[in-house]
C-alpha cells in the first residue's frame, strides 16, 4: 500500500470528514466561560474512541485533560499529538455573517467559533490517524494525544498535568497543529513560541468620580497617572526602559537568521492581510520582530466614561491590560518581577495584578526530526516548507521543551486569514484536508525514520 491511497480515502470520505468536524464545532466549549466544556470532552472522547484510540478523561483542578494512545509496539518510536479543545467566546456576535456555532461553508471555507483554533486543526490529526489506519492497516510509530481544555485561559493546570503524568507521556517528539499558515500559501514549520506575560495595572483617584469643572485641578485624575509610568516604561523608538528586560535573551544563530531571511515577504500582500497598510519594512525585519524579539503591548484601557455625548468628569480609576510577549530564554516570572519593580520606584500607588504567563520555548533546526518532519510536509503538499525558527503568539510549548526535555515542532494547518479570536474565525477547506494528508506524511515518514534505526 502507498500514500496515494491516503489521498483517495481523503477524497472519497470530503463529506464524511466535513460532516465530523462540523459535529465538534457545534458543540460550544468557552473554557473561560465554563460553557460546554465537559459536553465537548466528552465528545471527543467518543470520537477517538471510534476511531480505536485508548482515550481517557483526566481531571485537572480546572477542565479536564483527554488523553488517548495507540500503542504498536512498547520499544516504537513515539509521537505526542498535542491540541485544545476550548475556544474564545464569539463576541461580538453582530460582526458575525453566521452563527458561530453553526458551521457554515462560504468561498471554500468553514465558518465557526473554532473552526482554525483549535479545532480544525485537532481533527485533521485524528481523522488523519483514521486514513492511515485504513490504508494501512496498522500504524508504523506509537501516537499518544493530549487534548486540554484551557489553552485559551493560559494552560493554568496544564503544567502540573504533565509534571504529575510524565511517564506517562514520555515520547520522541511532540507534534502540533496551531496558528495559521504562511500569507504566501507555503506550508510552514515553527520550531518555538514566544511566550507571554499578562497583566492589569490599576490607577486610582478620588473614591468617586467627580465633576471636572467643580473638582478639576483639585483631585488627581488616574488616567494620567497611567500616562506617565508609561512614559517611563518605553522610548520613542519602542525600546522597553524597564531595568533588566532585554536580560537572557538568547542571540540569534546563523541558522536562524538564514531562516528569516529566506522566508517569502510581501509586503503590500501583508499590509492588505493585517489591515495596516502603513507598514513599511523589509522581510527580515519584519520575520526577526515577529519571532525574535519581544513586545510590550497595551491590549486595553478602559476609565471614565466613552459612551455616546459627553460626561465631564474627572474618573476615579483606570486600568491598563497588557500583554507582553516574550522570547527565549527570558522567564516571565523574572520580567513580572521587574516590571513591578519599576512600579514601585516611579508610581509606588499604582497596582499591578499578575493575569497569566506562558514560558517561550524553542527547538533547534540542526535536531534531524526537524528535517524528516520538514520532508513530510514537503511531500504531502508538493512544496518546500517555509522554516520559522519561532512563531509570534503563544501556546504552552515550553512544557515539552523545558518540563519534558523534548523536541517539539509546530506544523499550522489553517490559513493565514483565519481570523482566529475574531468574529467570522474560519479554515479553507481544502486547509482542513491538507492537514489531514500532512499528517499521515508525517506519521509514514517517522515510522521509516524508526525502520532505518536512526532513532
Amino acid at each position: 500500500m502507498s500514500l496515494a491511497k491516503v489521498n483517495e480515502l481523503i477524497a472519497e470520505r470530503k463529506e464524511q470528514y466535513l460532516e465530523q468536524l462540523f459535529t465538534i464545532l457545534r458543540q460550544k466549549s468557552i473554557s473561560t466561560q465554563n460553557i460546554g466544556i465537559r459536553e465537548c470532552a466528552d465528545l471527543l472522547r467518543e470520537m477517538m474512541e471510534g476511531i480505536g484510540i485508548k482515550t481517557r478523561l483526566m481531571e485537572t483542578k480546572g477542565h479536564p485533560v483527554i488523553y488517548g494512545e495507540m500503542i504498536k509496539d512498547k520499544d516504537a518510536f513515539s509521537v505526542l499529538i498535542y491540541g485544545h479543545y476550548d475556544v474564545q467566546p464569539p463576541d461580538p456576535l453582530d460582526e458575525w455573517l453566521s452563527p458561530p456555532f453553526e458551521p457554515t461553508i462560504r468561498n471554500n471555507k468553514i465558518y465557526a467559533r473554532g473552526a482554525g483554533d483549535n479545532k480544525g486543526q485537532l481533527m485533521a490529526q485524528l481523522l488523519a490517524v483514521k486514513t492511515y489506519l485504513d490504508a494501512f492497516g496498522e500504524l508504523p510509530i506509537n501516537i499518544k494525544f493530549i487534548f486540554e481544555g484551557e489553552e485559551e485561559q493560559s494552560s493554568a493546570n496544564l503544567p502540573a498535568f504533565i509534571q504529575e503524568n510524565s511517564e506517562l507521556l514520555k515520547t520522541d517528539l511532540v507534534y502540533t497543529s496551531d496558528g495559521p499558515s504562511h500569507d504566501s500559501g507555503r506550508p510552514l514549520i515553527l520550531l518555538g513560541v514566544r511566550g507571554v506575560l499578562k497583566l492589569e495595572l490599576i490607577a486610582k483617584g478620588a473614591d468617586w468620580d467627580n465633576h471636572s469643572g467643580n473638582k478639576g485641578n483639585i483631585v488627581p485624575n488616574p488616567v494620567w497617572k497611567l500616562m506617565d509610568l508609561f512614559r517611563t516604561m518605553r522610548d520613542e523608538h519602542g525600546r522597553v526602559l524597564i531595568e533588566g528586560f532585554y536580560d537572557h535573551i538568547l542571540p540569534i544563530s546563523e541558522k536562524d537568521t538564514q531562516l528569516l531571511n529566506e522566508m517569502p515577504f510581501d509586503r503590500d500582500q501583508v499590509a492588505k492581510l493585517i489591515g495596516y497598510e502603513g507598514l513599511n519594512m523589509d522581510g527580515g525585519t519584519y520575520y526577526r520582530k515577529l519571532t525574535m524579539e519581544p513586545t510590550f503591548n497595551i491590549c486595553g484601557i478602559h476609565s471614565g466614561y466613552t459612551g455616546e455625548g459627553t460626561k465631564t468628569i474627572i474618573p476615579s480609576k483606570a486600568t491598563v491590560k497588557m500583554d507582553i510577549r516574550l522570547v527565549a530564554d527570558q522567564d516571565p516570572q523574572d520580567i513580572f518581577e521587574k516590571f513591578c519593580n519599576h512600579v514601585k520606584k516611579v508610581a509606588p500607588d499604582i497596582e499591578v495584578k499578575f493575569m497569566g504567563a506562558v514560558s517561550p520555548s524553542r527547538t533547534s533546526a540542526e535536531h534531524e526530526l526537524v528535517q524528516v518532519v520538514i520532508k513530510a510536509v514537503g511531500e504531502a503538499h508538493e512544496q518546500i516548507p517555509i522554516v520559522q525558527p519561532s512563531m509570534g503568539g503563544s501556546l504552552p510549548d515550553y512544557m515539552w521543551t523545558k518540563t519534558l526535555g523534548l523536541p517539539s515542532i509546530v506544523v499550522p494547518y489553517a490559513n493565514f486569514d483565519e481570523a482566529n479570536h475574531s468574529p467570522n474565525e474560519n479554515i479553507g477547506v481544502d486547509y482542513f484536508l491538507n492537514g489531514i494528508k500532512s499528517t499521515c506524511h508525517v506519521i509514514h515518514k517517522l515510522g521509516a525514520f524508526h525502520q532505518s534505526g536512526q532513532r
